[in-house]
C-alpha cells in the first residue's frame, strides 16, 4: 500500500477559507451549509487516509484479522467517494477539489478492491479495481498533473499506471495492457525529462519488464474474422470436464495454496513471476463479466451481484526467506478447514548437494532455494558460511514433513526437482507430489535448438 503523506486535511480547508475571504468576501459569507460540506469531507477524506494507511500495518498471512479493518476501511471510502460526486460544485468553489485529487481516490479505492481480490482470490474483485483504474483513464483524472511542478504528483501518476498494468495482466486484458504501456513509456519520458530524477533507471526497468511478461504470455490470433483469442489458465464454466457416470465426487476440497517464485533470470513483472502468473490463474474460476459496470466504469452500483464462488486462498511469496515461507505455511496450516488440502507451488532454483553422504535422509539430496539474497541477513552483509553448511533458505523435503498431519498437494518446478522424489508419508494424510522433469526430452531439445537456429539467422 502507498502512504498517503499529505498536508493536514484541516489545514487545507482553513486555507481554502481564507482564500475566499482574500478574494473579496468575508468568511462570514460562506453559508453555513457550504462549510459543514467542506468540513464533512475533509473528515472523511482524513479518516480515509487513516485506515488506508493502517492496512499496511496488518499481518499479511491468517484469513480472519484483517476482514473487519478492510470493511471499514470500504465503507468510509464509499461515503467519501459518493459525497464528492453529491457536492462537487461546493468542493470545486469553498474547497479548491482538483480533477487529480478525485483520481487519487478512485486509485485508493482500486487498490483496496486489488487487495481485497489477493486476500480473498475472489476474481470478481479483480473486475471491481479494473472498473475504478479505467474511469480514472477514460475521465483523465490525472490529466492536468503534468501542468503542475510537482514530481510526486506524476510518480502518483505513474503507480497508477503500473497498478492498472498488473490488473489487466491478471484479466487477460492484453489490447489494453499493449495501451498502457505506450501510455507509461510517453508518461516516464516526459517526467524524467522534466525533472532530471534518479529514479529514471527504475520506471525504464518497469517498462523493460512489463515488455518481457506480454512476450512470454502471448495470445493466439484467429485470423478468419482477426477475433483476438486469449488463452486463459482459469477454470471456466464450459471447460471443466464432466464427471464421468458413477463416478464418486472426493471428500476432500482444495482450500489453501502457498504459490512461491524464485527462479534465476525468470521473467517478472512487479514481484509475480511467469510462473507464479499462470499457476495463480489455473487456482481460479474465470471472473464474472460485470458487464453493466463496463458501460459506466467504477461509478456505478451495479444492480445484480454475481453469484460468488470460492476459489482457493492464495498466498504469492515471491522470493520469501525461510522464515517467512515458514510463517506463511504455519498460518494456512493452522486455518486449513476439515477436509480440505493445503498446496505448496515451488517455482524455484535447485539446491544441490555439494558432496557425497553418508546417510540418505530429507536433508541429503539438497532442495529449492526461496530466497537469492543468501549473503545478507538483517541487511548486514555476511561472509561466505562453510561449503559444509547447508544453505540457509533452501528448502529441503525434510522442511515440509512437519506439515504432512494434513492433506498436502505439492508442485516442485525446479532443476533439482528429484529432491523430492522420495517424499516420505509420515503420518497417513492424503499426499501428491508431482515432480518437472530436470531435463528436456531429447526430441524435444532437437526442436527447441533448431527453433533457436532459426531465430539467431533473423
Amino acid at each position: 500500500f502507498e502512504s498517503t503523506e499529505e498536508p493536514k486535511t484541516w489545514q487545507q480547508t482553513e486555507f481554502a477559507l481564507k482564500q475566499i475571504m482574500s478574494s473579496g468576501g468575508a468568511e462570514d459569507d460562506i453559508p453555513q451549509a457550504e462549510r459543514k460540506t467542506v468540513t464533512d469531507f475533509c473528515y472523511l477524506l482524513d479518516k480515509s487516509k487513516q485506515l488506508f494507511n493502517g492496512l499496511r500495518d496488518l499481518p499479511q498471512y491468517g484469513q480472519k484479522q484483517w476482514q473487519s479493518y478492510f470493511g471499514r476501511t470500504f465503507d468510509v471510502y464509499t461515503k467519501l467517494w459518493k459525497f464528492q460526486q453529491q457536492h462537487r460544485q461546493v468542493l470545486d468553489n469553498r474547497y479548491g477539489l482538483k480533477r487529480w485529487q478525485i483520481g487519487e481516490i478512485a486509485s485508493k479505492i482500486g487498490q483496496l478492491y486489488y487487495h481485497y481480490y489477493l486476500r480473498t482470490s475472489e476474481t470478481s474483485y479483480l473486475n471491481e479495481a479494473f472498473s475504478f483504474y479505467s474511469a480514472i483513464r477514460q475521465r483523465s483524472y490525472y490529466s492536468q498533473v503534468n501542468k503542475e511542478d510537482r514530481p510526486e504528483l506524476v510518480v502518483k501518476k505513474l503507480r497508477y499506471y503500473a497498478r492498472f498494468i498488473v490488473v489487466c495482466l491478471l484479466l487477460n486484458k492484453m489490447d489494453v495492457v499493449k495501451d498502457l504501456v505506450k501510455e507509461l513509456s510517453d508518461e516516464i519520458e516526459d517526467y524524467t525529462h522534466r525533472f532530471n530524477t534518479e529514479d529514471q533507471v527504475e520506471w525504464n526497468l518497469v517498462l523493460q519488464e512489463v515488455a518481457a511478461f506480454i512476450e512470454a504470455d502471448p495470445v493466439m490470433v484467429l485470423n478468419d474474422d482477426n477475433t483476438i483469442v486469449i488463452t486463459s489458465n482459469r477454470l471456466s464454466e464450459t471447460g471443466a470436464p464432466l464427471l464421468e457416470q458413477g463416478m464418486i465426487v472426493g471428500q476432500l476440497a482444495l482450500a489453501d495454496a502457498l504459490i512461491i517464485g524464485n527462479c534465476n533470470n525468470q521473467v517478472k513483472f512487479s514481484e509475480l513471476t511467469i510462473d507464479m502468473f499462470r499457476m495463480l490463474q489455473a487456482l481460479e474460476r474465470e471472473p464474472m463479466n460485470l458487464a453493466s459496470q463496463m458501460n459506466k466504469p467504477g461509478m456505478q452500483e451495479s444492480t445484480e451481484k454475481p453469484a460468488r464462488r470460492e476459489n482457493p486462498h492464495k498466498y504469492l511469496l515471491y522470493k520469501p526467506t525461510f522464515s517467512q515461507l515458514y510463517t506463511f505455511l504455519a498460518a494456512s496450516f493452522k486455518e486449513l478447514p476439515a477436509n480440505s488440502v493445503l498446496l505448496i507451488y515451488l517455482s524455484a532454483t535447485g539446491v544441490f548437494p555439494s558432496g557425497r553422504s553418508d546417510s540418505e535422509g530429507p536433508y541429503d539430496f539438497g532442495g529449492v532455494l526461496t530466497n537469492s539474497n543468501r549473503d545478507v541477513i538483517n541487511g548486514d552483509a555476511i561472509h561466505k558460511r562453510n561449503q559444509s553448511y547447508k544453505e540457509m533458505h533452501c528448502l529441503h523435503p525434510g522442511d515440509l514433513y512437519p506439515f504432512t498431519r494434513k492433506p498436502l498437494f505439492i508442485i516442485v518446478d525446479s532443476s533439482n526437482s528429484v529432491a523430492y522424489k522420495n517424499f516420505t508419508n509420515l503420518f497417513g494424510q492424503p499426499l501428491v507430489c508431482l515432480l518437472s522433469p530436470t531435463a528436456y526430452p531429447k526430441a524435444l531439445q532437437e526442436v527447441l535448438g533448431k527453433q533457436h537456429e532459426q531465430m539467431c539467422k533473423k
